[in-house]
């Protein structure tokens, strides 16, 4: 066993990548023959936004970002998105090698991270799935690369490389906002990183790759906010901003005034309608909103305009009820649900392996959240600090999962396991690091 260990350690790097590649295109091929693309309630919204933008954006109305959109505009019918959205995710596990080589120089870590992303059904089926996630994860993925590659050899480099790569990152984060506007933090997050934990480079390396990465993902968020703006008349990323924060102030909508009662009382029913059929109210104001516009007398911006109105002012009168609903959806942000459908597979033997094999790896990625949140207690020792040899990019790493699940949860109080899914492997990445720096540390221990 020694020895079997030691000859795959001295596998060289590119030998390890060579396996992981082969292993990741075998399991897509595999799952494009026997799963079925996955339609989900969002998924026609999306296919319409598709449409508008093959005829000239005209018709944009506004309700999301346009990463997804595009996708599905270039490639094509579901059978085409589903295998572009393979590609991307063999491109994933492709980047979280580089990755986890980059932090550790060892290839079989960078192997090891690859396959913790590529063998996560979660990951996994969601490039079935004809939503957002896939595309988003790849953005922020290659988002994460680019900043490592600048953090760990850019200093190196000619100053043109550097900016370069700068550019391509700030690209990145700018795409990954305008598939989830979550994720738009990511710019400027990574540009401060840049300029105050870049110490390796100089103050001129530092200020003009932090600016180039901050200006780029600017540039593009502040581009789409203009065409929303010329649209709408709002400055937002969508027009959807108070259909949005009911999601939290609709739990406690009986306080509203009665100056707006016939919204208070529309959604009140739905709200209750929803209690009673799931036994959660949340996503309770999709179904309503026909309602509301229709008891209100507004358009859909004007109707968000209001209910962001009254969201704002219910939560400076009730912040407590507010902040119970944040941390609420801040929990659920860690439940690292698996988003599949059985049905999907035409082979019955698969379908069946593969129902355990979720709830083992659920558990296994619960284990994963329940480490990284409680990673911060240790961290607080420079000792833990140093044997987990936390760089500035492993912190900016953790920083970014952190600010995410804060952000998904003050924004908003629905789908909030699924808004982890991008972050997922993250997580994975830093906890498998975590792991082996501590292991590594006991064999030291243990050889003295």
């Amino acid at each position: 066993m020694a020895k079997l260990l030691k000859s795959l350690r001295d596998l060289k790097t590119y030998t390890w990548l060579a396996i992981m590649a082969t292993v990741s295109i075998l399991e897509r091929v595999l799952l494009y023959l026997f799963y079925r693309p996955v339609a989900y309630n969002d998924t026609a919204s999306y296919r319409r936004l598709a449409e508008t933008i093959l005829h000239g954006w005209t018709d944009y109305d506004g309700t999301r970002t346009p990463g997804y959109p595009v996708l599905m505009a270039l490639a094509g019918p579901d059978e085409r998105v589903y295998a572009a959205q393979l590609a991307l995710g063999l491109l994933t596990t492709l980047l979280f090698f580089y990755i986890g080589w980059r932090v550790s120089g060892k290839g079989w870590f960078g192997a090891l991270v690859g396959l913790a992303h590529t063998l996560n059904l979660q990951q996994l089926f969601f490039e079935a799935n004809l939503i957002t996630e896939s595309l988003a994860t790849f953005f922020i993925v290659a988002a994460l690369a680019g900043t490592a590659w600048l953090l760990f050899s850019g200093h190196k480099q000619p100053l043109w490389q550097t900016l370069l790569m700068a550019l391509a990152s700030g690209v990145m984060t700018g795409l990954a906002t305008l598939t989830r506007p979550l994720f738009v933090f990511l710019p400027f997050w990574s540009a401060f990183f840049l300029l105050v934990f870049w110490r390796a480079a100089e103050p001129k390396v530092r200020w003009s790759a932090a600016l180039t990465a901050g200006l780029t993902g600017l540039l593009i968020i502040g581009a789409w906010v203009n065409f929303i703006h010329q649209r709408y008349g709002v400055w937002s990323l969508t027009n959807m901003t108070g259909y949005h924060l009911v999601q939290h102030t609709g739990l406690f909508f009986e306080y509203v005034p009665d100056k707006y009662a016939a919204i208070r009382d529309t959604y009140i029913q739905y709200r209750n309608a929803r209690i009673a059929e799931t036994g959660e109210p949340g996503n309770a104001i999709w179904d309503a909103m026909p309602a509301l516009e229709q008891a209100s007398g507004l358009g859909l911006v004007q109707l968000s305009d209001l209910l962001t109105k009254i969201s704002i002012q219910l939560i400076l009168q009730h912040p407590g009820l507010y902040l119970r609903s944040v941390w609420e959806g801040w929990l659920w942000f860690w439940k690292a649900p698996i988003y599949w459908s059985s049905d999907a597979f035409t082979n019955l033997a698969l379908r069946a392996a593969l129902a355990g094999l979720v709830i083992v790896e659920r558990g296994g990625m619960v284990i994963a959240n329940a480490a990284f949140i409680l990673g911060p207690l240790a961290l607080v020792s420079k000792k833990v600090r140093l044997i987990l040899k936390m760089d500035a990019f492993l912190w900016f790493a953790a920083s970014t999962v952190w600010l995410t699940s804060i952000l998904q949860t003050l924004l908003d109080h629905g789908d909030n396991p699924r808004f982890s899914v991008p972050t997922q492997s993250l997580v994975a990445f830093l906890v498998l690091w975590w792991g082996f720096r501590v292991f590594r540390k006991w064999v030291e221990v243990k050889g003295k």
